[in-house]
């Protein structure tokens, strides 16, 4: 019988390795135009995320935007967005793709505060979308299809 990992591969779909966290969440490298970043893979998070003071650092051309975030803990905060970014994770890459920049404080003291380290941003839903992800929670690894 063949296991999930080779019908994915055979399927087209690409392997990228995901860390557990001592606070229970999936940590996962990826590429923002070109600058390498840590991330939480957030399948409840409808939209990809970053922090404001990421915006230099990946090279973000970023706009107001009219749309109030909310997650754990917090409601209501400013967002910015920008279009337009090419994201890497592992050997999938996507061009045009939206990011929500928003104060990442709060989570980053959470998983400093747990004694994990702080993230650039979250992968959302969109992206899990996009690349018609699959998690394997048992082997840590996500697979998204090239």
């Amino acid at each position: 019988m063949e296991n999930l990992k080779d019908f994915l591969l055979e399927k087209g779909y690409t392997k990228i390795k995901l860390k557990l966290t001592k606070t229970n969440h999936f940590e996962i490298k990826a590429t923002i135009n070109g600058v390498k970043g840590l991330f939480i893979l957030d399948t409840g998070a409808s939209s990809s995320c970053v922090g404001f003071e990421a915006i230099d650092r990946f090279r973000l051309k970023v706009k107001d935007s009219e749309i109030m975030a909310a997650g754990a803990g917090a409601t209501d905060m400013l967002t910015q967005i920008s279009k337009k970014n090419k994201l890497k994770i592992g050997k999938w890459n996507k061009e045009q793709v939206v990011l929500i920049l928003f104060n990442l404080t709060h989570v980053n003291t959470a998983l400093v505060n747990h004694n994990a380290q702080p993230v650039d941003g979250i992968i959302g839903a969109d992206i899990l979308k996009k690349g018609k992800g699959i998690i394997d929670y048992e082997k840590k690894y996500l697979y998204l299809k090239m």
